[in-house]
């Protein structure tokens, strides 16, 4: 049963004088509105694409704890835009550090999140073996050459000419972003520049200013060169920001203005009531973009050869292959004040609002969502309600259904975004933060081995501003993995065992983690696990996960070998178009969604049935007291102990905000 529904009655352009931008008339035509379908998840070949998959963990007794990075009061304490505070503020979420209490929603019974849907990353042999069924021979591709060809021009062709954020063509590149890659990389200043006039706004006597400008951030374990795909992140603010109180287009009023808008979103204003210029009239709220502002993201394949310096191998700097994943896309349509919605219960029912054929989503907080992804030649498509959802599951706010009525859309989110979104909040200030995304200033060296690390980093670590500490070596500390699934790939691991040593003044050898996994020994992963928590903070408190001021690149970065392994584990996604059933395929199942539990913390599968130790996790026991509340939701501990402090030597961190120093 899908409802259409108009989201836009009327499209207001901004009136540019003819001499100042003969191209802005494309834009001043009437558009049809936008139009979607509420399709109801259950429809959907993934009905939890909401829950992603590092959410799935083990947390290795306790002592892994990812899921601050999530899952934490911290931001909604400051009240920075996010009202879904998540590590216990609001009695109606619970507490997602300390238990995997995944919702339900009905279609037409009860579907239950406490099952594991990421078969790609759960069961990375399944996905080989479907590959291979329809011929493809994974083996044979040449990785590097398909990374370092550029699969976005072709995509950004198909967009109709105009640098409006919507084309109002009912196509599937409606609103692509009109950020030409011809265009890139940013100039010095962060400005993206065009050479055509059709794709500028203005021209400050450096080229034609398109409005974007790209940021340069501190990236989460999520999208890093380690993990297997980076990030470029590009902002565009309306027309009137660009613009002097005399309604000329003007470069210094403009960067005053993204200046305010970094601020806001990083808590650092300093009295500041309304933005500048022709936008004088425009108020400034607290951890809220404006009106009309854009972000573009392009999400990368890794080339460890790319460091900016030769176009041959990639534009783009930070390990950033040419060819993209995806090209993601947000655009700020409506206001939405979290505080009218407060502590409030999501209701798991409501439908995604979508189109299914433009690439776009609702995120039930203000936004509009944006995805192109590849087909399975590895051109660019548009991502289905489907896959969409997934972009919901981490940008979106908590909205409390019943008081939106029937145009009710079904919203996700962490405790942990700035207005749904994460990498303004982490932006470095001044210069730095303004260029192109370059993962901490990374050169490449010419002269490593395919199995070697193949770089350095240049950019000092930033530091946490409310924990006082690198914000890398806080990450460590509390995850004791490279990314948010716990993981330590073998390069890392290598350089671990043989730096953590007793001969090297630690307290002990670097336990191999691996020895009591294929053992299947509880009590050994439980106890070597506690040491390698206990060793990595005696390492990084030593300093000895930095090279000076920057973090040590074995730490942070693949060899080129993992890193065209990783791509090539990728595209068998891409060949077999199984994105709804995850995007992170390891070269084998990570231990940290095996099972691995002691008798005294031991659970069932959901039909009662013990699991093996070492046995894939595919679910976890939820609430059967029907018709109870709860009924549905998952009840399993995470080990992770809420009573248990930092001050104490615990691992449950409830006020985690991701804001640099």
């Amino acid at each position: 049963m899908h409802t259409k529904f108009i989201v836009f009655a009327a499209l207001v352009s901004v009136a540019v004088p003819l001499a100042a931008h003969a191209q802005l008339t494309a834009t001043s035509t009437v558009k049809m509105p936008l139009r979607g379908e509420h399709i109801h998840r259950g429809t959907f070949p993934n009905p939890h694409a909401h829950i992603p998959a590092q959410c799935y963990v083990e947390t290795s007794f306790g002592t892994q704890n990812a899921c601050q990075y999530c899952h934490t009061d911290g931001v909604a304490e400051k009240g920075l835009g996010n009202n879904n505070p998540q590590a216990g503020g609001n009695p109606n979420v619970g507490n997602l550090q300390a238990e995997y209490a995944f919702g339900v929603f009905d279609y037409p019974h009860v579907i239950d999140s406490s099952v594991n849907p990421w078969e790609n990353t759960l069961r990375p042999e399944v996905l080989a073996r479907v590959a291979a069924s329809l011929g493809v021979k994974a083996q044979e591709w040449d990785m590097q050459a398909y990374v370092r060809q550029d699969n976005w021009q072709a995509a950004f062709d198909k967009r109709a000419r105009t640098t409006d954020w919507d084309t109002g063509v009912d196509s599937p590149m409606r609103l692509f972003p009109a950020l030409a890659p011809a265009d890139l990389p940013a100039q010095a200043d962060g400005f993206v520049r065009s050479a055509s006039q059709e794709r500028g706004l203005f021209n400050d006597g450096q080229g034609w200013v398109t409005g974007w400008r790209a940021l340069n951030f501190m990236p989460y374990g999520i999208f890093t060169p380690l993990a297997g795909s980076v990030s470029g992140v590009y902002v565009r603010l309306p027309a009137k920001f660009m613009q002097s109180t005399a309604g000329k287009f003007d470069l210094s009023t403009y960067e005053k203005n993204l200046d305010l808008v970094q601020r806001n979103a990083q808590d650092r204003l300093s009295g500041e009531k309304t933005y500048v210029g022709a936008a004088s009239g425009i108020e400034i709220v607290r951890g809220q973009y404006p009106l009309g502002t854009e972000f573009a993201h392009p999400l990368h394949y890794v080339d460890v050869q790319a460091d900016g310096t030769d176009r041959s191998i990639s534009r783009f700097p930070g390990t950033r292959a040419n060819r993209v994943k995806e090209i993601r896309w947000m655009y700020k349509q409506r206001e939405w004040h979290p505080d009218e919605f407060g502590l409030a219960l999501k209701e798991e029912s409501a439908p995604v609002y979508a189109n299914r054929t433009q690439g776009w989503i609702e995120n039930g907080a203000g936004w509009l969502l944006g995805g192109w992804i590849e087909d399975k030649g590895g051109a660019l498509r548009a991502q289905t309600p489907s896959e969409l959802t997934q972009c919901v599951a981490c940008h979106s706010g908590n909205v409390r259904q019943s008081d939106v009525g029937q145009n009710s859309v079904f919203t996700s989110g962490t405790g942990n975004t700035v207005d749904s979104t994460w990498a303004m909040a982490r932006q470095f200030t001044g210069k730095l933060g303004w260029q192109e995304m370059n993962y901490l200033g990374y050169k490449a060296s010419a002269s490593a081995g395919a199995g070697e690390t193949p770089g350095h980093l240049t950019t000092p670590e930033p530091l946490n501003r409310g924990k006082n500490v690198g914000e890398y070596r806080y990450f460590l500390d509390h995850v004791v993995g490279a990314s948010l699934f716990g993981d330590m790939p073998a390069s890392v691991e290598t350089y671990l065992n043989r730096q953590i040593s007793r001969a090297n003044g630690y307290s002990a050898d670097w336990p191999d983690l691996r020895t009591e996994v294929s053992k299947n020994n509880p009590q050994g992963v439980k106890a070597a696990q506690e040491l390698r928590q206990r060793l990595m903070r005696e390492f990084t408190a030593k300093g000895e996960y930095l090279q000076g001021k920057t973090i040590r690149p074995e730490l942070f970065l693949p060899t080129r070998q993992a890193a065209l392994e990783g791509a090539r584990r990728y595209r068998q996604v891409v060949a077999t178009q199984r994105y709804d059933f995850g995007k992170d395929v390891f070269p084998e199942t990570p231990f940290t969604l095996r099972y691995f539990r002691t008798p005294e913390t031991a659970y069932p599968h959901q039909n009662g049935t013990p699991y093996q130790i070492g046995e894939v996790i595919t679910d976890r026991p939820v609430d059967t007291h029907a018709p109870n509340f709860t009924y549905g939701i998952g009840t399993t501990p995470t080990l992770i102990d809420e009573e248990k402090t930092e001050a104490q030597g615990g691992n449950f961190v409830p006020d985690y905000v991701p804001l640099l120093k």
